[in-house]
């Protein structure tokens, strides 16, 4: 068993960096669709303005520069993260002057332009988060991290709209830019690596290093298939958990709101800060298995809202109960793939794992949808259930290399 201490400097500076990673998201995607509608665009040409988000799934393709090259200012990993949110407060500024009916290639470029310097900005704050956290830090950090991150989404979605409303999307894209401060701030203040590992020595390494560094570890394959399978279950559940408050119990819209946006947020928060306190005592391995099979049990709390109904304590327990298991699991899953990273080429190995772990997320979509449509909710939250179990039989027998990841990391660099 681990000692828990307070949160160090490392710890904390996670809060303003995680913060400066999420708010760029919206502004390229909701809030910007919220701009575009607002200001005549027609809807043919909002759909096609959703591509600007190409570079968030991509990034893992110039991850290997950002390995490779060193910014002549702080260091390799801050270095990055400074230039991308000078970038990013440029760019959202820039939007102010614009109207999206007069100018529409120059909003595009504009709104590709921050999602590419934000996709960038996370590419080196991943692997900032990665090489500068000790071991025993790594859950608490990644949990602060994300709960900021998601506070920026609120801030940059339903808080831009509000400013909007109110001052004017002129103000609006203004006051978004000046909250990257909060990332500058949060960059300047943090520490550096403590043994940082060199960077690789051509950019032929930084492109093939990766891969050769993380299959010579024993069990390779099955760590792999183990980041694809760990949030199966949660991933699966959550795709159509507003249609089934919706359809199967007959709630309101204002009612999910409340419960699935407002008390479902509210408790991932609060499960990703609590799961990644209590890594400390657990250890990664411990961690992922208990949160793994909450995640999975949680799932079947919607069974009891199919016999019982609406009961609003129940759904405020269910909803409540499944979001605080998915943030502590989350904590632990981002700690995993920190631990597995080399710290040469952190960059690209956690743009290339964490990209691998969305691809299962994606790819359940469809199949949910038609086990609810042809078996119904019951079938549905059970095969969610089923869906989390072969990432626990995978994890059981990874025990050695999930303690070794937690233990050191990639080893080299540290």
């Amino acid at each position: 068993m681990r000692t828990a201490q307070l949160p160090g400097r490392r710890v904390l500076v996670m809060a303003p960096l995680g913060f400066a990673s999420g708010l760029p998201l919206a502004l390229s995607g909701a809030t910007l669709q919220a701009w575009l509608t607002v200001g005549g665009v027609d809807l043919a040409a909002i759909g096609l303005y959703t591509l600007v988000g190409l570079p968030y799934t991509f990034k893992f393709l110039w991850s290997p520069l950002m390995d490779r090259f060193v910014p002549p200012w702080l260091d390799r990993r801050r270095g990055w993260m400074l230039a991308t949110q000078l970038a990013l407060a440029a760019a959202i500024a820039a939007m102010a002057a614009l109207e999206p009916a007069a100018a529409p290639l120059a909003v595009a470029a504009l709104a590709l332009a921050i999602a590419f310097a934000s996709a960038s900005q996370d590419i080196a704050f991943d692997a900032y988060r990665t090489d500068v956290l000790r071991p025993a830090e790594r859950g608490l950090g990644a949990a602060v991290s994300v709960a900021a991150y998601r506070v920026a989404m609120l801030v940059s979605g339903a808080g831009a709209l509000v400013v909007a409303e109110r001052a004017g999307w002129p103000a609006a894209w203004t006051a978004m830019a000046l909250l990257m401060a909060v990332g500058v701030a949060g960059t300047l203040a943090g520490p550096a690596p403590e043994r940082p590992a060199p960077p690789p020595a051509s950019l032929a390494e930084a492109v093939a290093g990766p891969f050769r560094a993380f299959f010579r570890r024993r069990g390779a394959w099955a760590l792999l298939a183990l980041v694809v399978l760990y949030k199966l279950g949660d991933a699966f559940a959550g795709t159509l958990t507003t249609a089934f408050l919706i359809r199967g119990l007959g709630l309101s819209l204002g009612q999910v709101g409340l419960y699935s946006k407002v008390l479902g947020l509210a408790a991932l928060l609060a499960g990703a800060l609590w799961g990644g306190a209590w890594m400390a005592r657990l250890g990664l391995w411990r961690a992922l298995m208990l949160f793994g099979l909450l995640q999975a049990l949680t799932n079947l709390g919607f069974l009891a809202l199919l016999a019982t109904g609406p009961v609003p304590a129940l759904v405020a327990a269910v909803v409540g109960l499944e979001n605080l298991a998915g943030g502590m699991g989350t904590a632990a899953f981002v700690a995993l793939l920190m631990g597995l990273c080399d710290h040469r080429y952190t960059a690209t190995q956690f743009a290339l794992l964490s990209a691998l772990a969305a691809v299962g997320r994606v790819l359940v979509g469809p199949g949910a949808g038609l086990v609810a449509e042809h078996q119904g909710w019951a079938a549905y939250f059970l095969a969610s259930f089923a869906a989390a179990l072969p990432g626990l039989v995978v994890l059981a027998a990874l025990r050695p290399a999930v303690e070794a990841a937690g233990a050191d990391g990639g080893g080299e660099g540290r």
